[in-house]
């Protein structure tokens, strides 16, 4: 089996159900947030405005940006107003100079100002991490590695943040300790060894569920690939070392794939891609993100 065939063991993905539900969950979740609740009659400063007047409204970028996350901001101007329409500009995805108009939105005045502030949120941030991987993904765009995100998340926004991330064209990690095994040096040397911590993952692992192990050394990476390891992470290995592992594997009768994480900047990513690793883990995607700047004006 070589290194592609396994990768594909790992389609850690976001299905279109699961990514419809999350945002109904996370539209939901942050207009009662700002509302105490699910009554937008609770936003008292929208009813300064008269009661059914209609407003325009547009959203223009104040500084590049790759645009993601349309469906979760239509979907708070929508769940207060079911007849509200947003004309798009630019398809998700897209990179925008500053001064684009990204969106214009036609809907109830109260409805528009209660969910402002939460449609430029989501948008503003995931717009941030899909940015911010394009930038990783651009580096590295002549060789096999691809950029690969984490479970450094924002708490109750996993989904999303990973689905920008694909958008900014990266890769998904496992979504969840639910659906994929990380066996890091405190779960080898518990268990007895790499040889012994992946024979009892394999006793009790579903086959549908990817195992992946982290290793510390060569010798260690040799003991995974004998044992027949298909994912295997290499934490902080210097570049030099990275390229010793990528020659061994590639000398194994199964090859694995080779994940690089730890300390993966846009200064150094294009040097750890070229030794030749399948994928660069990096948690900055998503854990500590600026959020792109947009504003949003009423027109009319």
């Amino acid at each position: 089996m070589t290194s592609d065939q396994s990768a594909r063991r790992f389609g850690w993905a976001i299905t279109p159900e699961a990514l419809c539900a999350e945002i109904a969950r996370n539209v939901s979740a942050s207009l009662a947030e700002d509302l105490g609740g699910a009554d937008a009659a609770r936003d008292w400063t929208a009813q300064l405005v008269p009661a059914g007047r209609r407003a325009r409204a547009r959203v223009i970028a104040r500084e590049a940006a790759v645009v993601c996350g349309e469906a979760w901001f239509s979907g708070c101007f929508q769940r207060l107003d079911a007849a509200a329409q947003l004309r798009w500009q630019v398809a998700e995805g897209e990179l925008v100079a500053p001064g684009a108009v990204l969106c214009e939105i036609a809907a109830d005045a109260r409805a528009l100002l209660t969910a402002e502030r939460s449609a430029l949120n989501f948008l503003q941030l995931l717009s941030a991490v899909a940015t911010r991987t394009r930038g990783y993904a651009q580096r590295i765009a002549h060789t096999r590695a691809r950029v690969c995100d984490t479970r450094k998340t924002l708490p109750g926004l996993r989904l999303a943040q990973k689905y920008a991330v694909g958008v900014g064209g990266g890769v998904n990690h496992r979504l969840g300790l639910y659906d994929g095994v990380l066996i890091k040096e405190n779960h080898i040397a518990a268990a007895g060894g790499v040889a012994a911590v992946l024979r009892r993952a394999r006793e009790f692992v579903p086959p549908e569920v990817g195992i992946e192990i982290e290793v510390e050394t060569l010798e260690q990476l040799r003991q995974a690939l004998a044992e027949g390891a298909a994912m295997i992470l290499l934490d902080n290995f210097p570049p030099e070392r990275l390229a010793a592992a990528v020659q061994i594997n590639r000398q194994s009768a199964c090859p694995a794939v080779l994940e690089a994480s730890g300390g993966i900047t846009l200064d150094n990513i294009a040097v750890v891609a070229e030794t030749g690793v399948d994928r660069i883990s990096i948690g900055a995607l998503t854990k500590d993100v600026r959020a792109v700047d947009l504003s949003l004006r009423i027109v009319e």
